[in-house]
């Protein structure tokens, strides 16, 4: 390889140059790979590899390659989640609550009472703390919260929860949970359901256009918290004035 490259005079830039061009228009044709520019990219340094003297090189060059390719796939794929993380966001009166938590599985565990203990703050899901956040100032169980991102953390025992919106949303767990960080607790009962709840989940249920439940439920227990806006008449009024307008508007544009 290398006597005929001296004979015709080449340089290994010519050739690399040739022949990646040359593959490339082979990939694009007869396959139409979707990632050219990386196939362009492997004949350049599969090319330099072969017509390489030095042994070291080689080596260094195919370790460098293994490893960016271990990478680049890396950044597609990812390891399968114990618990996945699930982000719920739904329309609730004039705006959208959105839930980010993750979800983990019984397992064949016992859930509340040994994995869960009684009478322990618990971070409502797995790995980082549960964040909710609200479009609008929302009644809470019956307490008024600002709109905004909270934690939501609950201390449950066998026959009701307490359910609780604190400041801190961005800790691991409820490690560092403190309490005087909190913004409202209510206290629920639990129900006991008629079938098994495998992956913990929580759901946003509306009972009308401005009202909903917020539903969480793991293993046999379901709690719910009713939710409605702080402000409920005046945001009827707004509702039932932005309906006119656009009654207006839509009689208008069929006359026109």
């Amino acid at each position: 390889m290398r006597k005929l490259l001296t004979k015709v005079n080449c340089s290994i830039v010519d050739i690399l140059l040739f022949a990646g061009t040359w593959l490339k228009n082979i990939f694009i044709e007869k396959y139409r790979l979707k990632k050219i520019n990386e196939v362009y990219e492997s004949c350049f340094v599969l090319i330099f590899v072969i017509l390489s003297k030095n042994l070291h090189v080689k080596k260094l060059i195919i370790a460098v390659c293994i490893s960016v390719s271990a990478f680049s796939f890396a950044q597609d794929y990812s390891v399968p989640a114990a618990s996945p993380r699930q982000k719920v966001e739904q329309q609730f009166s004039m705006s959208k609550i959105t839930i980010d938590y993750g979800r983990p599985g019984v397992k064949g565990r016992k859930i509340f009472g040994e994995l869960v203990p009684y009478g322990q703050v618990w971070r409502a899901g797995a790995n980082s703390s549960t964040k909710i956040t609200f479009g609008q100032a929302v009644n809470f169980g019956g307490k008024t919260v600002q709109a905004g991102t909270y934690g939501l953390f609950i201390v449950p025992t066998e026959k009701e929860w307490k359910v609780i919106l604190n400041k801190d949303f961005q800790q691991w767990g409820a490690y560092t949970y403190d309490p005087k960080q909190d913004v409202v607790d209510v206290t629920v009962p639990v129900n006991k359901l008629a079938d098994k709840q495998e992956w913990f989940e929580i759901t946003l249920n509306p009972t009308d256009e401005n009202s909903g439940n917020l539903v969480i439920k793991w293993d046999m227990a379901q709690a719910e918290v009713p939710l409605k806006p702080s402000k409920l008449d005046t945001v009827i009024k707004i509702s039932d004035k932005l309906k006119e307008i656009k009654k207006i508007e839509s009689d208008s544009t069929k006359k026109s």
